[in-house]
């Protein structure tokens, strides 16, 4: 085999290999590039720079125990802190559908930073020095956990807190404006506008504080542990001071794991991370179709808000327009809904010792948050920044409302109440007619019973009935 322009030769256990000259990998990166032309999607770059964090890390943490010199020690921190910045997110070409250990990109990293690290005076070798004290069945479920949070920390979390920024502003300037309440799609009892919002704010800091709480467990890192968990050829502090390390470098906090079979062999804190991302994602969805309700018409649907309008919403219907932006984050919501179902049934495919579908779990986590935090921050300033509440409608819809009978319910009873809404049902009247006509009470008690403001209150004096 001999090396041309285009190619070079290198080897590496099995034997020689061709790879592209130009390219800073070594053979076993380039036989996984050969073996896995499957979807042509790449580790995700938020993966890649984390897993350059680690290596950086791990030559450090080696270099002071005495286990590495400190030439090839910085050498190696050096050109592996260029991988973590995004120098050189070209060089990871690799297929996510590999290896279910992940050890094709860890070996990815091993060369392209044992490339960059050597030198006419310094041979840096991918295995023995930039992965020393490491197996990839430690180091993938680290860089894993490292990732999400830090994508947590910079994307998803700073990502939630704009969207609820944006509803609570809304909602402060829209506490005094009353309209129909919904369930079963149907007319409600009437609540302000901002108790509609607050309720989706409250969905969001519920997302928030389950986020939280997860991140306590995703903190913990099983690097340390290399081959099962056992440890083998790692220094007994390597765990340890790599989580410090870590901290120091991400500015997250992260601990060593008390057990790392557990992280090694067990993904089930990352599976409960995608379930939390799963239920933002049925909150989002929650909101989205609210909105598109809300908007929808503008003349033969509920049309309360006036959207922005953004882009023409049809190639056929000159003037239509449509919530275009609701409709995405909704789609992508249903995504994130399908990659938990995939985490999952990666997340209970480990056998023994080892997870074997490590690479699916970090691309399905990182691009759900990575796509999450894009569409919350569209919809906060691209549709709740914007939107204005259509009054008239508003208010027509809910002078006709029926249902404000509900608080004459403790004065006249169920069914004289239920009596009065269904006449002025068939006669498309005012509830509030009909009540004078046939309640018994006069038309100033009426007022004060059936007040929309005062009914959003709620309270015995409103009247209060259970059920949908």
């Amino acid at each position: 085999m001999a090396e041309t322009a285009e190619h070079r030769i290198e080897h590496d256990s099995m034997g020689e290999l061709q790879v592209p000259a130009d390219a800073l990998w070594g053979a076993q990166t380039q036989r996984a590039v050969e073996n896995f032309p499957v979807s042509g999607i790449p580790m995700h770059p938020g993966f890649v720079h984390a897993l350059g964090a680690v290596k950086a890390a791990a030559a450090e943490v080696n270099a002071g125990l005495g286990l590495l010199d400190d030439k090839r020690a910085a050498a190696i921190a050096r050109s592996a802190r260029l991988v973590a910045d995004g120098e050189y997110d070209d060089e990871f070409p690799l297929d996510r559908f590999q290896t279910g250990s992940g050890t094709s990109t860890n070996m990815n990293a091993n060369e392209v930073i044992a490339r960059l690290a050597s030198s006419k005076r310094l041979a840096v070798h991918p295995n023995d020095h930039v992965n020393l004290g490491q197996s990839s069945n430690d180091v993938i479920p680290t860089t894993m956990r490292v990732a999400a949070i830090v994508a947590l920390k910079h994307e998803l979390q700073p990502a939630i807190a704009h969207l609820r920024k944006a509803i609570d502003k809304r909602a402060r300037g829209l506490k005094n404006v009353v309209k129909t309440g919904r369930t079963h799609l149907m007319d409600a009892m009437p609540l302000t506008f901002a108790q509609e919002f607050g309720a989706w704010s409250a969905q969001l800091a519920s997302c928030e504080a389950r986020l939280k709480d997860t991140e306590k467990r995703v903190r913990r890192l099983p690097i340390g542990g290399t081959a099962i968990g056992t440890g083998i050829n790692a220094h007994p502090r390597f765990g340890k001071k790599m989580a410090a390390a870590l901290s120091q470098a991400t500015g997250s906090k992260f601990e060593s794991a008390g057990d790392k079979f557990e992280g090694i062999a067990a993904q089930d804190d990352l599976v409960e991370l995608s379930g939390q991302l799963n239920a933002l994602a049925v909150a989002l969805t929650k909101i989205a179709n609210d909105l598109r309700w809300m908007n929808s018409g503008p003349l033969a649907g509920l049309g309360e808000v006036e959207l922005p309008a953004l882009q023409p919403g049809s190639s056929i219907m000159p003037g239509k327009v449509n919530p275009v932006i609701c409709e995405s984050l909704a789609m992508v919501s249903a995504q994130v809904m399908g990659l938990h179902t995939a985490n999952t049934v990666a997340g209970a495919s480990g056998n023994f010792q080892l997870n074997v579908m490590l690479p699916l779990i970090a691309g399905n986590l990182l691009d759900a948050m990575e796509w999450l935090s894009n569409g919350m921050r569209l919809l906060a300033d691209r549709v709740i920044a914007g939107l204005s509440v259509r009054h008239d409608v508003v208010d027509a819809a809910l002078a006709r409302n029926p249902i404000l009978v509900t608080a004459l319910n403790p004065v006249i009873g169920y069914e004289k109440a239920a009596a009065i809404a269904k006449r002025a049902y068939k006669e498309g009247r005012p509830v509030m007619e009909i009540a004078v006509e046939d309640s018994g009470l006069s038309a100033a008690e009426l007022k004060r019973l059936l007040d929309p403001k005062t009914l959003t209150a709620g309270g015995i004096h409103a009247g209060s009935s259970a059920g949908g």
